[in-house]
């Protein structure tokens, strides 16, 4: 048994599309073809990622500037994604064995029916504006004057499965904007409006030159329907761990201790912290979001492939920390292929690579049809029966070196 588990979700970076993905689009073209971690390599004439390419990355894909070397204490696999989504929640709750049968709720083409903005209006006490899909950085040259002058809300959507509120804090207090994002999220549990997460961005600045989103972001997520493997390890005993956005896509549910990071960077060196200090018997469980938002959806492959090589870096530090009966898995939740059309995720397999010291046969592995085997491994790990509600197998080498 791995007295210590930890996951740290690389998000959004997939490494090739699924089997399915004529079925998803992006501004008007599927996902065939989409592949997040070869094209940003093939963008930047390669990439240096050497602690990863150490682990077995190699063997995935045909990755520029990683070559296939041998890796005896480490498995690697990809696994492709069995609910009906691409996003953040289904792809973290498929890994704690939740199926997503029927797609969340978007209104990426539509913006937010009068009903629903009116009544948001009416709540909060405040003007709306907005109210179409946009990317972050993009709504507020278009729309931060005119919400820092007036006080307005600014309301907008994405290819996501969201309602984000964004405002100023210099006009908009800091816990008025989460309050208003609380009566959002109450008036979105309606079934027809039901988004997956309602978010809040606050951001400051005095005019559209030097606007910025701040680190206190806060996302109001729907919870899982059915039991994840986060409460089966609480209902054993068993501590978990959250660092970054774990707690807002769980709604805060399946664990007993939760961080705030304001980066990647941050996020490891948490990390780092508890695998030096922590001495815990359960799972730490970790969401990186800066490669999702910071550099997939704005398209930026040059600042994705410096994101990559950053956290190489941290994950070699962790790697160096990491104790003999410590188990460590590196995966991703969705794609997000900042070479693809549109600014939406890709529907892609993602990358699984489990480390431990204690391994000695470590290869590459055979594919999964379902994030769900995470989970369902942990919790064989810990000698747990999962819920019936939860997919996915056991991955057997993982268990048996």
């Amino acid at each position: 048994m791995k007295k210590r588990v930890f996951v740290i979700v690389m998000d959004s970076v997939g490494i090739g599309s699924e089997p399915d993905a004529d079925r998803f689009y992006n501004a008007g073209h599927n996902d065939v073809g989409s592949n997040t971690w070869v094209h940003i390599a093939e963008k930047n004439h390669g990439l240096s990622v050497p602690t990863l390419e150490g682990l077995g990355l190699g063997d995935l894909a045909s990755i520029q500037g990683v070559k296939k070397v041998k890796h005896p204490h480490s498995y690697v696999q990809t696994l492709r994604e069995r609910s009906n989504g691409k996003d953040t929640l289904t792809g973290h709750w498929e890994m704690m064995g939740i199926l997503t049968e029927n797609p969340l709720v978007t209104f990426t083409d539509t913006g937010f029916p009068k009903e629903l903005m009116d009544e948001l209006s009416k709540r909060t006490g405040r003007k709306l504006i907005g109210n179409y899909s946009q990317s972050g950085t993009v709504i507020l040259e278009e729309l931060g004057e005119e919400q820092t002058r007036d006080g307005s809300l600014i309301v907008y959507t994405s290819a996501d499965s969201v309602l984000q509120i964004a405002a100023n804090k210099f006009c908009v207090p800091l816990e008025e904007l989460y309050r208003d994002c609380e009566i959002a999220r109450e008036i979105t549990m309606k079934k027809e409006w039901r988004v997956g997460r309602v978010i809040a961005r606050p951001f400051v600045g005095t005019d559209k030159t030097n606007f910025k989103r701040t680190s206190e972001r806060r996302d109001y997520a729907l919870a899982p329907e059915g039991r994840t493997s986060l409460d089966n390890l609480l209902d054993n005993a068993k501590e978990v761990i959250a660092i970054g956005k774990i707690h807002d896509i769980f709604a805060g549910r399946g664990m007993n201790e939760s961080m705030h990071i304001d980066s990647n960077h941050d996020g490891m060196m948490k990390t780092l912290d508890v695998v030096k200090n922590r001495d815990f018997e359960g799972l730490c469980f970790v969401n990186l979001a800066d490669f999702d938002v910071l550099y997939g959806h704005r398209r930026n492959p040059k600042g994705y492939a410096e994101c990559l090589e950053e956290f190489d870096r941290d994950l070699a530090l962790i790697l160096e920390a990491m104790r003999d009966d410590d188990l460590l898995m590196i995966t991703a939740d969705h794609g997000n292929d900042p070479t693809w059309y549109g600014t939406d995720h890709t529907r892609e397999r993602v990358p699984l690579i489990s480390y431990s010291r204690s391994f000695q046969n470590g290869r590459m592995i055979e594919e999964k049809d379902t994030f769900g085997c995470i989970g369902k491994t942990i919790l064989e790990n810990f000698s747990i029966k999962p819920s019936e509600n939860q997919i996915g197998d056991v991955i057997p080498e993982l268990l048996t070196d």
